[in-house]
C-alpha cells in the first residue's frame, strides 16, 4: 500500500534503480481488464523510488449494509446474494449462518450437507472461470480467452464444461445458477431429491478428471519468479477443508472464534478507494483466499488433491502469488471430489428447513468465498428486524496487501525500462488475487506520464 508520505510499509524495500535521478514515470491503468468490476491502477516511479502504488476501486458505494436495516432477518440471504453474481452463494451462506447464530437456530445435518454441496458448485464455477478464462491468457500472451481459444480450444472447452458442472450443481441445490432463490434461514425452501442430484454425478466425475488434467497442464505455464511472504488468514475446521464453518486462524498464530473478528481485525478508509481496507489490529496487512486456505489447511485436502499439488511442484505453503492459479486448480479438484463424496451419502432431510422464534441478538458468521473469508455480523431487534449489518468481503481485506505486493514486485523488476512490460506484469499481479470488485470486465486504457 502506498502510505500518505510515499514511504514503503515496514518490511518492504523502498526502491530500486529506475534510471537517471529525478526521472518520473507514471503508470496509470484506467480500467483493469479481466477482473470482476471497475477498478484502476496508479503507479508513480520517482528516480530510484517507488513513490506511490494505488489500487483504485471507484465503483459507487452500493449501501447494502444500510438498506438491510429495518428489514426482516429472513430477507438477508436473498438481499446479500445480489451483491455479487459470481459468488452469491458465499453471501447467502454467511448471511444464513449469521442470522441463525443470532436466533440460536440449529439445522438438520442433511441441510448442512446441501449447503456444502452448494458451496462446492460455487467454487467450481468461480475458480474455473478465473483460472482458464481470466488468468491463463496472461501466462500465454493472449489479450483474452477468445484469442486464447484459437490455439488452445480443448483447454477452453474443458474449462467451460467444468464451469457448467458447477453452475448446474448450484442450480440443482439453489434453484438457479445465478443469485440462487432456494436458500432460506434454517435451510432450503425445497430439498432436491436424490435422483435429481444423481444426474449430476457423471458431469462431476468428468469435471474432476478435467481439473486434474488442467493442473498437469498449468504446471508448465511460465510463472514469474516472485516471492511475497505475508500473514495468511482463513477458516480452519476440525475435520474438513473449510467452506462454511471453522475458527479464524493465521500463519502468524491467530486462532479465534468468528465472533472475535472485530477484536482481531479493523477496517480503515483510504482516499483512493470506495472499498475499506482491512488490517490486523496491532499488526498489519494480511491475505485471505486460496493461498491462505491451502497453507493453513493442506492436511484437510484429500490424498488425491495432496498428491496432485505435489506433482504440480507445490509445497504445503505457496508464497508466489502467481502460482495461486495452481492452488485454485487444486481447490477445483477438491470441490469436485467433495461434491461426489457428499452425493454418495446424501439423503433428503425430513424437513428442508428448521424454524424457531424470533428474538433480539447478535450473530456472526464467516464462510470461505472463492476469493477468501467473507464475514457477516447482524444485530437483530426482538421482532427479528435487522438493527445493524456489517459485511467484510475478501477483496476489501486483500486490497492493501495487493498494493504491498505490487510495490515489492516493482522494486524487484526495476531497473527494466520497459513501461509496457511493467504495466502488464502489474495487471497480472492484481489478477493473481481474482479481485471481485463487482461482476463486470472492461477494456484496458493506459495512460503513461514521462518527464525527461
Amino acid at each position: 500500500m502506498s502510505e500518505p508520505n510515499g514511504e514503503a510499509p515496514a518490511g518492504l524495500p523502498s526502491g530500486g534503480a529506475v534510471g537517471a535521478a529525478g526521472r518520473v514515470r507514471t503508470i496509470h491503468v484506467e480500467a483493469l481488464a479481466r477482473v470482476e468490476g471497475e477498478g484502476a491502477l496508479h503507479v508513480r516511479l520517482e528516480g530510484d523510488q517507488v513513490a506511490a502504488v494505488r489500487l483504485e476501486i471507484f465503483e459507487p458505494p452500493r449501501f447494502f449494509e444500510a438498506f438491510l436495516r429495518g428489514r426482516s432477518c429472513h430477507e438477508a440471504p436473498d438481499v446479500t446474494a445480489r451483491i455479487c453474481g459470481i459468488c452469491p452463494v458465499a453471501y447467502q451462506m454467511s448471511a444464513v449462518h449469521a442470522v441463525e447464530d443470532a436466533l440460536g437456530l440449529a439445522v438438520d445435518p442433511a441441510v448442512r450437507v446441501l449447503r456444502r454441496l452448494l458451496y462446492c458448485g460455487e467454487w467450481i464455477e468461480s475458480h474455473a472461470l478465473h483460472v482458464f478464462l481470466l488468468h491463463a491468457p496472461d501466462f500465454l500472451g493472449y489479450p483474452d480467452a477468445v484469442a486464447m481459444a484459437r490455439d488452445h480450444k480443448p483447454i477452453v472447452e474443458r474449462a467451460l464444461a467444468m464451469k457448467k458442472a458447477g453452475n448446474d450443481l448450484v442450480a440443482a441445490v439453489g434453484g438457479r445458477a445465478v443469485h440462487p432463490i432456494n436458500v432460506r434461514t434454517g435451510g432450503f425452501w425445497r430439498a432436491p431429491t436424490r435422483a435429481e442430484l444423481e444426474r449430476l454425478r457423471e458431469p462431476l466425475r468428468r469435471g474432476l478428471e478435467g481439473a486434474l488434467d488442467g493442473l498437469r497442464w498449468a504446471k508448465g505455464l511460465p510463472f514469474p519468479e516472485h516471492d511475497f511472504p505475508c500473514e495468511y488468514v482463513s477458516l480452519r475446521h476440525p475435520t474438513e477443508y473449510p467452506m462454511n464453518e471453522g475458527r479464524l486462524v493465521s500463519t502468524a498464530g491467530l486462532d479465534v472464534a468468528v465472533a472475535d473478528f472485530d477484536a482481531s481485525f479493523e477496517e480503515v478508509q483510504v482516499p483512493h478507494s470506495t472499498a475499506l481496507h482491512a488490517r490486523r489490529k496491532g499488526g498489519g496487512r494480511y491475505v485471505t483466499g486460496p493461498l491462505a486456505r491451502y497453507a493453513l489447511n493442506f492436511d484437510r485436502l484429500t490424498p488425491v488433491c495432496q498428491e496432485a499439488a505435489r506433482d504440480a511442484g507445490l509445497g504445503q505453503v505457496v508464497t508466489n502469488p502467481f502460482k495461486s492459479l495452481l492452488v485454485r486448480l487444486v481447490e477445483v479438484a477438491y470441490a469436485f471430489e467433495e461434491a461426489l463424496r457428499l452425493l454418495d451419502g446424501y439423503a433428503p432431510p425430513a424437513r428442508p428447513y428448521a424454524e424457531g422464534p424470533l428474538r433480539a441478538g447478535v450473530g456472526h458468521a464467516c464462510t470461505e468465498a472463492p476469493r477468501g473469508s467473507l464475514y457477516h455480523r447482524y444485530e437483530l431487534a426482538e421482532d427479528g428486524t435487522i438493527v445493524t449489518a456489517r459485511i467484510v468481503p475478501p477483496t476489501a481485506q486483500n486490497q492493501a496487501s495487493i498494493e504491498d505486493d505490487l510495490r515489492a514486485l516493482l522494486v524487484r523488476r526495476l531497473p527494466q525500462d520497459d513501461t509496457d512490460a511493467l504495466r502488464h506484469e502489474c495487471e497480472q499481479a492484481i489478477r493473481n488475487y481474482d479481485p471481485c470488485i463487482s461482476c463486470s470486465t472492461h477494456f484496458l486504457k493506459l495512460h503513461i506520464e514521462r518527464s525527461p
